[in-house]
């Protein structure tokens, strides 16, 4: 079954077997939960919708058939929630809590503490405390901020997590994209927290932050690096990680990528024409006449060519090298040129352009049949 579900779209995750099993799990904590109803109205018109949709609607069906009390609907919630997670593994096992949570998002304003919670310890309930912060900023900042000493990792991540400005699939937490200050303090408390399953969601924040403001980040990330170790560091490299990619020179020379010096690059590709389907292979010539080793980050952009006729660039990784003094090396990687659910190709001329450190080097065109 596990095999089965992995090859299902994501919202297809949410059909007649999930809305079964949802119901019986409110029926556990309640006997005369009506199974047969909430079954009905989950899957009325559920095909006609998207992921996000089919969670709110599977959160409406559970509106409809649990007691008409929220505090006792709520009471239901929490008492149909499984065991608490043991660890920091597997945790987004429990999807299928996912309408609980929008449930608690759409009706649950007043009962934020114990709901929320518990959620969170079995399934993480970013997603259900968004509109709490959105509503009631200050309230809920000063939960959260106490709650960042929860003895739980789960409770201290949600409370990075919940407040990322661009958490994906979640609502944009349009006051934060326009002012991130109010989340810094949470993530002062949580930058050297034991968990890295807590570290990562401070990152991930920070990226999120970065998008709008990168001097704001690239200035905290500086402070951080004063009194820094490993996994600040780690914490560091993974919080810029936009920023390097998009080749910020601050954020590059934070993590040890300065500027390149009296570097030479060619770029060549074969074939120089191919199908969809097909990868083009580059190679890439470096060498230095810097007398000192450098440090490099070597990326590559491809300019996809879009219906319009016009290009977009996509900046992809490549690696790291320390070139010595005067120093050659020459790399070689396959590029696929595969169709995705979240990339359409054109044919016509590519463009790939060689970066490092941030800076485009060396170019080269391939044409796709």
């Amino acid at each position: 079954m596990a095999e089965e579900k992995e090859r299902k779209a994501f919202k297809d995750w949410f059909d007649r077997e999930a809305a079964k099993k949802l119901a019986d799990q409110m029926a556990g904590a309640m006997p005369a939960f009506d199974r047969a109803r909430f079954v009905r109205l989950a899957m009325r018109k559920l095909n006609t919708l998207e992921m996000s949709n089919r969670v709110r609607h599977f959160s409406d069906a559970l509106r409809s058939t649990l007691p008409v009390s929220l505090p006792a609907a709520l009471k239901v919630l929490q008492e149909s929630l499984p065991e608490i997670l043991p660890d920091c593994e597997d945790v987004t096992d429990g999807w299928l809590k996912w309408p609980v949570g929008q449930f608690i998002a759409d009706h649950g304003l007043e009962h934020f503490d114990a709901a929320m919670i518990e959620l969170t310890q079995r399934f993480s309930s970013e997603f259900a405390v968004r509109p709490f912060v959105d509503q009631r900023p200050k309230e809920t900042f000063a939960r959260l901020i106490k709650l960042t000493k929860h003895p739980s990792p789960h409770v201290r991540r949600w409370c990075s997590e919940g407040v990322r400005p661009r958490l994906p699939w979640g609502m944009k937490l349009r006051a934060l994209v326009a002012d991130p200050t109010p989340i810094f303090p949470i993530l002062e408390q949580l930058k050297e927290d034991p968990e890295l399953y807590v570290r990562r969601s401070v990152a991930n924040n920070l990226n999120d932050i970065a998008k709008d403001h990168p001097e704001l980040v690239v200035e905290r990330c500086r402070t951080w690096k004063k009194r820094g170790n490993a996994n600040r560091d780690w914490l560091i490299r993974h919080a810029l990680r936009s920023l390097i990619k998009d080749g910020h020179p601050d954020a590059l020379e934070l993590v040890g990528f300065g500027p390149p010096k009296r570097l030479n690059a060619k770029l060549s590709l074969s074939p120089a024409g191919i199908e969809v389907g097909e990868s083009v292979v580059m190679e890439a010539n470096i060498s230095s006449t810097h007398g000192k080793p450098q440090k490099l980050a070597i990326d590559y952009a491809v300019h996809y060519v879009r219906k319009a006729g016009k290009t977009s660039a996509k900046v992809f990784k490549w690696t790291t090298v320390e070139l010595s003094p005067s120093g050659k090396i020459t790399l070689t990687k396959k590029h696929p040129m595969k169709r995705t659910t979240i990339r359409a190709l054109y044919p016509g001329a590519h463009k790939i352009e060689i970066q490092i450190n941030g800076a485009r080097h060396a170019a080269a065109f391939f044409e796709l049949k």
